[in-house]
């Protein structure tokens, strides 16, 4: 199997064989053509006159052989030398690698049940570290993850078998009851459609919030003034005093979930007001991007309780007393939906009670041409 080490250790051997062998040819024909001057030659005895034409001399023989021997010595040395840094190389890499291995270790007994282990980040600020570092980074953000996801279906599941419980227990009280008239089991099947409708209207809620998490899968213009305005119109409840502003907000969106959003936000504005409360409603342009803002009067909610409110399931007492048939999932839906459309989403306490709320959307021009 060829692993990084053995793929690192043959890199590191060729780059020495290459620069070796370059080596030992530059040295063989800077001592071949040397251009610096060497010693003198000898003289010869007058009248001994030199070598027969056509034959080397002397000189020249030692100098051949002397470039032959250098040429063997050079080539053995350079063996001897490869030899050694494949094994200095195999060693390297496996020092190099090392890091790698402990995180590799670490890595494997890494299950969906122990994401709270972490790889060791130590040693020099390196690649290695840096990778440790993000890889750290990631296993927090996807214990976070999974621990939503186990609380989400916790509470999910408490949420549904609560209406189911109590459909239950109605019925097997009416059907316990010997002297049950027409009267009184209409009004458990009353109370039963309440609990149905209540069931009906958490599913709904369930399947918008998975729907938004999941992405957009449609963008079509759309004006934020004209969906406020509609949502208005169809709030029967003659409760909380309404005051809108609706100036042209066009956007780039999915018009079931900006629906969702807005009619949300008016929801929760009504259902968690005081008596004798207000609402105000207002869109525009703010930076170029289309934004809706929503005000409203109603109980004092701690800064540091804000928060909890953009939770699935996540009910604050006085919103409890205030709307008691609320299902706790309604700015958890208005921050997955501003989330999907890359939107941001501002949620700030009033100092005299109630919330103001701010979805300020991407541009239209921008959204379009990224579909």
């Amino acid at each position: 199997m060829r692993t990084v080490r053995l793929r690192l250790t043959l890199l590191y051997t060729g780059l020495f064989l290459v620069a070796g062998a370059l080596l030992v040819a530059l040295v063989y024909v800077l001592a071949r053509f040397s251009p610096f001057p060497g010693p003198a030659p000898a003289p010869t005895a007058p009248g001994g006159g030199g070598p027969p034409a056509g034959t080397l001399g002397p000189d020249h023989v030692e100098q051949a052989a002397n470039l032959h021997r250098l040429l063997v010595n050079s080539l053995v040395a350079f063996a001897v030398a490869a030899f050694a840094a494949m094994v200095l190389g195999w060693f390297a890499a496996g020092r190099a690698l090392r890091p790698l291995g402990a995180m590799t270790a670490t890595v494997r007994r890494i299950t969906a049940e122990r994401l709270d282990r972490r790889l060791p980040v130590s040693g020099p600020d390196d690649e290695l570290r840096r990778l440790a570092v993000t890889f750290n980074d990631l296993l927090d953000r996807l214990e976070g993850a999974f621990t939503a996801q186990r609380r989400f279906v916790a509470n999910a599941s408490h949420e549904l078998r609560t209406p189911l419980t109590l459909q239950r227990a109605t019925a097997e009280i009416a059907l316990a009851d010997p002297e049950a008239d027409a009267e009184s089991l209409r009004a458990v099947l009353g109370r039963m459609l309440a609990a149905g409708e209540h069931q009906e209207r958490l599913i709904e809620a369930l399947l918008t919030l998975a729907r938004s998490q999941e992405g957009l899968h449609r963008r079509e213009r759309l004006d934020l003034a004209a969906v406020t305005a509609q949502a208005l119109r169809h709030g029967d409840d003659p409760g909380p005093r309404i005051e809108a502003s609706l100036h042209p907000a066009p956007a780039f969106a999915d018009p079931a979930l900006i629906e969702r959003l807005v009619a949300n936000l008016l929801d929760n504005a009504r259902r968690y007001n005081v008596p004798g409360g207000w609402i105000t409603a207002w869109t525009g342009v703010t930076g170029g991007r289309p934004t809706l803002r929503i005000r409203n009067s109603g109980p004092p909610i701690p800064a540091e309780r804000v928060p909890l409110l953009l939770q699935p399931f996540q009910r604050l007492e006085s919103g409890r007393k205030a709307g008691r048939d609320g299902l706790g999932l309604g700015l958890s839906i208005v921050a997955a939906i501003a989330e999907a459309h890359h939107g941001t989403l501002e949620v700030r306490p009033l100092s005299e009670g109630g919330l103001d709320v701010t979805v300020v959307l991407p541009g239209p021009v921008l959204e379009e041409g990224q579909a």
